[in-house]
């Protein structure tokens, strides 16, 4: 009883705090949206699957949004227009991180990439070294025998099966190769073995990670409940974090006290520790670890992720499927690899990704952005310190832009000049403006290169007589899309 009378306590005065506030002189008009219960607000509205109950609610309220989730501002952006007035015009100003409880564990949000202010040396430091040596076309191209050869490995594995006619987990199949690919960059190494516990361990902790940043925390939105952590999403996060930082704390330290003297880094572990050691860098050790997370977290789920949703809309798709091998097979010789200078001689394959990427985008809505100081937009004031979440699942979707909105149709974007980088905001599955993603060079080239291979080199067909419709399309919530139920499909050679 003492239990719950201090905690009914706690909550009197934290509504007398927010009340107060409240009452603060605000000169600006908020743009629209549903009355607010006192304390939740409208946390109730939101569900297990936020982005399409935010799209419901913005055919109400309008593609610039006001919702009061607890005691955080919320504005939510639903159209192409709204989204270029953030993520171009006032891109200065909206590029803060509202940073979930989650990703506050062991200081992760203060160093990493993701997650830290824009403005923040660190954060000027992680991007420069990304843009200059990690993602530049000169190092990618210097890495595609590698990635040419764990395709290959995908290849013989998916061979295996189809000899034996067994069905291949799509999503773990390619999760398994996206992350030998990122940790031979990184640290010369495979990761990952087909099929293994360990890989489905570490699979399991990336996917974790996302879910527990994307997932509605009552501890986000009421902060005196912060320490009380009511949902164990700190707790749950603590521990997905805690083996990524053993796995790579215990890599870095390894590579340390090898103490290799040469004048050119092997790896990206190399370049990093060199890095740190020329020009007086303030990269620390925490810089390091993070910076690591975030290219494992971003790169393996989320490019993993689209191709398993390209091959589950390529087999509910039987005709656009036979069409992209079709092109396969006119373009590239029967017995020939699949190399990445052939992904530009194939534009009806990249027609199916881009559309892939619009009915799926990896990250639904996006990385939540953070006004910096009062911004105008079209009449409306987003106030300072007001979390701006933008929909980028609902904007692929909107029928002012595209017809027939809800349908995998390649064949719209044959002809046309849409893209995903950052230029075309009816279509911004990797965001835009400073904080678009540093890794959108690398995941273009490993998504067409896998998704080329196997249907190269494979026709496929459901498993147990399942018909195209059979296909379960239901998706898990966190900051990316997953498929709730894995793809099989069985593989024959062609």
């Amino acid at each position: 009883m003492e239990y719950t009378t201090i905690l009914l306590w706690i909550l009197v005065v934290w509504v007398l705090h927010v009340f107060i506030s409240a009452r603060k002189l605000f000169t600006g008009k908020l743009p629209p949206g549903p009355f607010p219960l006192p304390i939740i607000g409208s946390l109730f509205k939101l569900g297990d699957k936020p982005h399409k109950s935010l799209a419901q609610l913005a055919k109400v309220h309008g593609s610039l949004m006001t919702i009061k989730l607890g005691s955080v501002t919320t504005i939510v952006v639903s159209s192409a227009s709204m989204a270029k007035e953030v993520l171009q015009t006032n891109d200065q100003h909206l590029s803060g991180r509202t940073v979930p409880d989650a990703m506050r564990i062991l200081n992760h949000h203060e160093a990493s990439m993701v997650w830290s202010h824009s403005s923040l040396p660190q954060w000027r430091s992680l991007r420069k070294l990304c843009a200059s040596q990690i993602f530049t076309t000169q190092r990618l191209n210097e890495n595609e025998g590698l990635r040419l050869m764990k395709v290959k490995d995908l290849i013989a594995f998916v061979r295996d099966s189809s000899k034996s006619r067994h069905a291949v987990n799509i999503g773990q199949a390619v999760f398994s190769t996206t992350l030998n690919i990122i940790s031979n960059i990184i640290f010369s190494i495979d990761l990952a073995q087909f099929n293994s516990e360990s890989t489905q361990d570490f699979k399991a902790a990336v996917w974790g990670v996302l879910e527990e940043a994307g997932r509605p925390n009552l501890a986000d939105y009421i902060p005196i409940l912060r320490p009380f952590d009511p949902q164990g999403v700190r707790r749950r996060t603590a521990t997905y974090f805690g083996k990524l930082d053993n796995l790579f704390d215990t890599l870095i330290d390894q590579r340390m006290q090898s103490n290799k003297e040469q004048n050119v880094p092997n790896d990206l572990l190399d370049t990093v520790l060199q890095y740190t050691q020329e020009n007086g860098s303030k990269l620390r050790r925490l810089d390091i670890t993070s910076l690591l997370k975030d290219l494992f977290i971003a790169g393996t789920d989320t490019s993993a992720g689209t191709l398993e949703w390209a091959m589950t809309e390529l087999l509910r798709n039987p005709d656009i499927m036979a069409k992209a091998r079709l092109e396969l097979k006119e373009t590239i010789d029967k017995d020939k690899l699949i190399e990445e200078s052939d992904i530009a001689q194939l534009p009806y394959l990249q027609a199916v990704v881009k559309e892939t990427l619009r009915l799926h985008p990896p990250a639904p809505l996006l990385v939540p952005h953070r006004a910096e100081t009062d911004v105008k937009i079209c009449g409306f004031t987003v106030p300072r310190h007001a979390q701006v979440l933008v929909n980028a699942w609902t904007i692929g979707r909107d029928p002012e832009t595209w017809i027939n909105p809800t349908a995998f149709l390649p064949d719209r974007f044959l002809g046309s000049k849409i893209d995903f980088r950052g230029r075309n905001f009816e279509f911004i599955p990797f965001s835009a403006g400073r904080r678009i993603c540093p890794g959108l060079p690398l995941a273009y080239r490993m998504v067409h290169l896998m998704l080329a291979s196997l249907l190269h080199t494979f026709d496929w067909e459901l498993e147990d007589g399942m018909t195209p419709e059979d296909i379960n399309m239901e998706a898990k919530f966190g900051l990316t899309l997953q498929k709730a139920k894995p793809l099989y499909a069985i593989p024959i050679e062609a």
